[in-house]
């Protein structure tokens, strides 16, 4: 979806790539997340700290930091530019001109504009004029923000900061898709080796001797090690065209008889090449020797890309690196390192599961999550960033294959990983189906149909003499104890959905098709208005009612009036003046009983059913819209009447269905405020909840499986995808088809299918 054109620039005073430093890269990631996030809602500018100006879209200033002057001046020009809402500095001593980088005094002094910081170093124990002086940025900040939470304790312990500036955000990392590293050793010719890796700008504070001398004591155990040393030399290590700390790593290698062991990579790497060499090391390798490091961006990396890791010892990893994700030596020490190495190399188990633990601790940090962090905290203090509109991701069915097998829809996965022991269901195949159908009508992909006739098939596996369905079926094609005492009304009243989907669309999708789901369906017939179950109703309802709106069938109105009765029945028993509802609780799904009523009344057009329809949604929508924001209803005991909701626990499902009910509101009524509550409902996938992070991942086109009150559930299993695709298809197709209302007298056309015994009958389409 394209935003508006851009309202609102922030200003980033940094160095910037090509510059080849960390804080460089730092906001080139962030500014490209808070695009990614937020579309053109948010341009973010760079005022570059450089004395040789580039030549580069996003630099909208240069700010040479030795000369006084230039502070002042860059202030004046960001002042005339009213669309800048915020300048948001990233400080590292060194970076500014002054003792201290006093410089930066002028442009504080002169700038209009709201400021924020980012300290990338914090220096504890400061003498009194260093103490002052941060002191008085700090003064002319809205916010600061700090990556440690022990940077966070200096500046309140140390230099007297309020706690209410300070802002604790852990440094981003980058999303990658969760695989064991045997899957990409092809790539980089590295089948048969054991991977240890180092990354970063190379210079004598990375301490890689320390590795490099722990290497023979490790070969002796494991004789296949490979150990990768990636990346160029720092500039500022380059003197007089000499390498000379590359040099004598390398004389250090030759000395000891390691050559065959270490393979130094000194050139510059793309970020997906980059990520796909942590992909393959079994053990990150994190050497520095400053204790005062506040903060690593290739620490954060390697753990993102569920690298298990032995690092030496600075603030940073002491906070971070807890024993489940790795372990932790004395800076220098050769012996410690190789004995930890040695241990986690002897141990797969326990590096598979320090990978995991690993790759979890840092999901939260994704710069798309950091992204959406930073813009919070700056609404805060400028107005102008408050509900700022999600750019939504492009459609992506990525995950989707994956999960699909020949025989159908797997049930779980373990992250991306598609978990075939999980088995399959008829829940997840008829959703499945749905989907797949939504997007073959909106794009006309012919691979779709493949997919398509597969879910099918599975439903009609599924499928019993009678007409009912089975839900389970194992991993190898048979059905599952389960199905002998599991209720499975929901899994038979949604595959009447998602046959009813497929006949909708007859006019798209092959004649073969539409009647093989045809024939599936007319044997519903029989049993489905027996169903008694509130949500069942609901979903066999919708079922019905796309049946008919292409066959015209008096038997599905007949049936649709006395499912609706039964929905009216459950209504009148639960209902009270401050309770407007079917059941004495709210569960999950909770809208497509609002829905059904309004299907019922689209079809027979008896008032009580839309008035049913119109007072129970609004019920559900003033418990799930509080203050501007989507709050689902929690699993975690479910909403009940006359008591306090249940917190957290939320789940995709939830999100789909409220945004597929708002939209049919919205087509059957015209009404303005459901369109906008589609739209918050969907930012709530994209980091307008609670915890304000993504719970899609746009990397694997997977999505995470609930939102918890601390995390986010990060398997991405069939139920989660496919809802969140689902909604992301309704979202699409209104802004291809702005919806026009429809609601008007409706005249049903009665044309009688005949009863059927064991003759297949033929499709009515008219």
């Amino acid at each position: 979806m394209k935003n508006p054109p851009s309202k609102s620039k922030i200003v980033f005073m940094t160095t910037f790539p090509p510059t080849q430093c960390g804080i460089a890269t730092f906001t080139q990631d962030l500014t490209n997340a808070i695009t990614n996030v937020f579309g053109e809602a948010i341009k973010c500018v760079i005022c570059d700290l450089t004395d040789k100006p580039k030549s580069d879209k996003n630099i909208s200033y240069s700010l040479n930091p030795k000369i006084k002057a230039e502070y002042k001046r860059v202030a004046q020009e960001i002042n005339e530019d009213k669309a800048v809402r915020l300048v948001h500095i990233q400080h590292e001593f060194g970076l500014f001109g002054g003792e201290y980088g006093s410089f930066l005094l002028d442009f504080l002094e002169a700038i209009d504009k709201p400021v924020a910081f980012t300290f990338h170093s914090v220096i504890p124990n400061p003498n009194l004029e260093l103490k002052s002086f941060m002191q008085l940025l700090v003064s002319n900040a809205v916010s600061v923000f700090v990556m440690t939470k022990q940077s966070q304790k200096i500046l309140l312990e140390s230099y007297g900061i309020s706690e209410d500036i300070i802002r604790f955000m852990p440094h981003g990392t980058h999303l990658v898709n969760y695989k064991n590293p045997d899957e990409l050793k092809e790539k980089f010719n590295f089948e048969n080796r054991t991977i240890l890796s180092t990354f970063g700008l190379l210079g004598e504070g990375k301490s890689i001797e320390t590795a490099l001398k722990a290497l023979p004591e490790i070969i002796e155990q494991t004789p296949n090690v490979l150990y990768l040393v990636i990346g160029k030399t720092h500039p500022n290590s380059i003197k007089n065209n000499t390498d000379k700390y590359r040099n004598y790593l390398e004389t250090l290698v030759n000395d000891s008889g390691i050559q065959n062991h270490v393979l130094f990579i000194n050139r510059y790497l793309e970020l997906q090449e980059l990520l796909n060499y942590l992909m393959v090391t079994e053990i990150y390798l994190f050497t520095s020797k400053d204790p005062n490091q506040a903060v690593s961006g290739t620490f954060s990396y390697a753990m993102s890309c569920a690298c298990p890791i032995i690092a030496s010892s600075i603030p940073h990893t002491r906070e971070v690196l807890t024993s489940d994700a790795g372990l932790i030596f004395d800076i220098g020490n050769s012996e410690q390192l190789a004995k930890a190495t040695k241990q986690l190399l002897s141990n797969k188990e326990m590096r598979e599961s320090m990978a995991f633990r690993a790759f979890q601790k840092t999901s939260e940090s994704s710069w798309e999550n950091i992204a959406i962090k930073h813009v919070h905290v700056y609404g805060k203090s400028v107005s102008q960033f408050l509900n700022i509109d999600y750019d939504y991701p492009a459609i992506k069915l990525d995950h989707i294959k994956k999960m699909t097998s020949s025989l159908g829809m797997i049930q779980f996965s373990k992250i991306s990983i598609p978990d075939i022991s999980s088995g399959y269901t008829l829940d997840d195949n008829a959703r499945a189906l749905i989907a797949m159908c939504l997007h073959y009508k909106l794009f006309r992909k012919k691979e779709d149909l493949n997919y398509i006739n597969t879910y099918l098939n599975f439903i009609k596996l599924c499928q019993k003499p009678k007409g009912t369905f089975i839900n389970y079926i194992d991993k190898n094609g048979n059905e599952h104890l389960k199905n002998t005492y599991m209720h499975i009304e929901d899994s038979n009243a949604r595959a009447i959905w998602a046959l009813g989907t497929v006949i909708s669309l007859k006019e798209y999708l092959p004649h073969e098709t539409v009647l093989n789901a045809f024939n599936c369906f007319v044997k519903c017939l029989s049993w489905s208005s027996d169903i008694k179950s509130p949500r069942s109703i609901g979903f066999a309802i919708k079922g019905l009612y796309l049946y008919h709106s292409v066959t015209d069938d008096i038997q599905a109105v007949s049936i649709i009036k006395k499912l609706g009765k039964k929905l009216l029945a459950d209504y009148y028993l639960n209902a009270t003046e401050d309770w407007d509802w079917f059941e004495d609780r709210l569960t999950y799904a909770n809208s497509i009983l609002p829905e059904a009523m309004l299907y019922a009344y689209l079809i027979t057009e008896e008032p009580t059913f839309k008035k049913v329809a119109n007072k129970s949604f609004d019920f559900l929508l003033s418990k799930m819209f509080v203050n501007g924001d989507f709050k689902v209803i929690s699993n975690k005991g479910w909403h009940h009447k006359n008591k306090e909701p249940h917190k957290y626990g939320e789940q995709p499902i939830d999100v789909a269905c409220t945004i597929q009910t708002l939209n049919i509101f919205h087509k059957t009524f015209g009404i303005k405020k459901y369109e906008k509550m589609m739209k918050v409902a969907f930012s709530w996938f994209l980091g307008r909840n609670h915890l304000k992070q993504t719970v899609y991942n746009p990397i694997t086109g997977g999505c995470y499986d609930g939102l918890e009150k601390e995390n986010v559930n990060l398997n991405q299993g069939a139920e989660s995808t496919i809802c969140y695709l689902i909604a992301r298809l309704v979202m699409e197709s209104n802004q291809i088809v702005k919806p026009q209302p429809i609601f008007r007298k409706r005249i049903v056309k009665v044309k009688q299918v005949s009863k059927y015994s064991n003759k297949k009958p033929p499709i009515i389409i008219n």
